[in-house]
């Protein structure tokens, strides 16, 4: 019990919010405003994504710490692994899929962005850089390169994300089920079959 206590403490700051979700992000009237509401996509019974509840089992991650060099009990060793219940994973891609959607649909996503696009990757990103230089270098232009390294950069700021997806005109189902399904979130470090609390 204490060893899986003390990874899930290790790995509770990726999984915290900087910034709590913001109670102003979603409301009724900010749908009659927004002209650019999306549609939401159709969904037959009732769901989930339509009542905007979101059960608590839900909104559990399981976080199964993995040792990836050196020794066990140096923690900065341990990347983690999450896992999260199967009806959050279909209602999380069921979600996904309409934001992207609708991103696509109004041309919210610059030509640039390839995490995160389907059929782009970090290798298609290198490939177009390596020939934006190349043809630079070419014409005889000189070229400086950062190159960054970001540690945990899969933490966002729940209340900026929720922000981010109202300005855009989310559709009035996603976006409420997507602050409720962000707040309360909680985390479970499990060891050898033992969670925390």
């Amino acid at each position: 019990m204490r060893k899986s206590e003390i990874l899930n403490a290790f790995f509770a700051p990726v999984f915290k919010n900087k910034t709590s979700c913001s109670p102003d992000t979603w409301s009724p009237e900010k749908e009659d405003r927004d002209e650019e509401q999306n549609e939401a996509p159709i969904v037959q019974g009732e769901m989930s994504w339509l009542t905007g509840d979101v059960p608590g089992d839900w909104k559990i991650v399981n976080v199964t710490p993995i040792c990836k060099k050196g020794e066990k009990e140096d923690l900065r060793n341990y990347g983690s692994v999450t896992l999260t219940s199967v009806p959050g994973k279909i209602m999380g891609q069921t979600t996904s899929n309409a934001t992207m959607q609708h991103m696509q649909d109004n041309q919210r996503i610059k030509l640039s962005q390839h995490e995160f696009i389907i059929g782009r990757s970090c290798l298609s990103n290198l490939i177009s850089f390596y020939d934006e230089v190349t043809l630079s270098v070419d014409e005889g232009k000189s070229e400086d390169v950062f190159y960054l390294n970001f540690i945990k950069t899969n933490t966002v700021s729940h209340s900026i994300l929720l922000e981010k997806l109202a300005a855009h005109g989310l559709d009035r189902c996603t976006l409420p089920w997507t602050k409720t399904c962000l707040d309360g979130q909680a985390q479970r470090a499990v060891v050898n079959g033992i969670k925390s609390s």
